[in-house]
């Protein structure tokens, strides 16, 4: 079931429905023929999640993974409603499954999940207010004893991706962001080829939510 909530998301919806139109998805720059790093730090935990929010997720396979992990619970956001009617094209009927259109710094979430997943979306906020909003949610989505799994842009690493200016962080920096509501666990290097063969250094950070008081 592909669920819209798109309401104000405006310019910044036809901009990534643009990208995802313009090439081939095995042509974009963060294509990955297999989530290698996002599946070794999710299988990793434990316990282990029984339910996932893959949020930013485009036309990412790990969603797929997670079925076939037997995750009893998989929910895919994403800004461009074209990312994800191609990923639920792709995924086929599974009512373990659900797809939402949105916007993540103006989402409400109605449930909570074990696992909040993000390659790649956070560092393109540079608003401070954004950040803000951002790590809200996410604390407000994720079960107290859940965790949060988060991949961006390193030090070093580029300052734009698909004409949009982005942030970079090192562990510390930005598992500092979603302090103190999630407290840092495990945080890993990592290096993405592009299809074009560019290389792009990775940040990412486990982080446990603390529980509530």
């Amino acid at each position: 079931m592909l669920e819209s909530e798109v309401t104000a998301m405006g310019v910044l919806s036809d901009h990534w429905d643009s990208v995802y139109g313009a090439l081939p998805v095995d042509e974009l720059s963060w294509f990955q023929a297999e989530p290698t790093r996002s599946l070794e730090l999710i299988r990793s935990l434990r316990p282990r999640p029984t339910s996932v929010i893959d949020v930013g997720a485009g036309a990412s396979l790990l969603a797929d993974r997670m079925v076939d992990d037997g995750v009893d619970r998989v929910t895919v956001l994403d800004i461009s409603e074209r990312a994800l009617a191609s990923a639920s094209e792709r995924l086929g009927d599974h009512p373990e499954v659900s797809f939402v259109v949105a916007d993540v710094t103006g989402w409400i979430p109605q449930q909570t999940w074990d696992l909040w997943h993000d390659r790649a979306v956070f560092h393109f906020l540079t608003e401070p207010a954004d950040r803000t909003a951002y790590t809200k949610i996410c604390a407000q989505a994720v079960v107290p004893g859940g965790v949060a799994v988060i991949g961006c842009f390193a030090l070093g690493g580029p300052t734009h991706c698909s004409g949009l200016p982005i942030v970079q962080y090192g562990p510390e920096t930005l598992a500092a962001e979603f302090s103190p509501e999630f407290e840092l666990e495990r945080s890993e290097h990592e290096v993405h080829r592009t299809p074009s063969g560019v290389t792009q250094p990775f940040t990412w950070v486990v982080m446990r939510r603390r529980p509530q008081a």
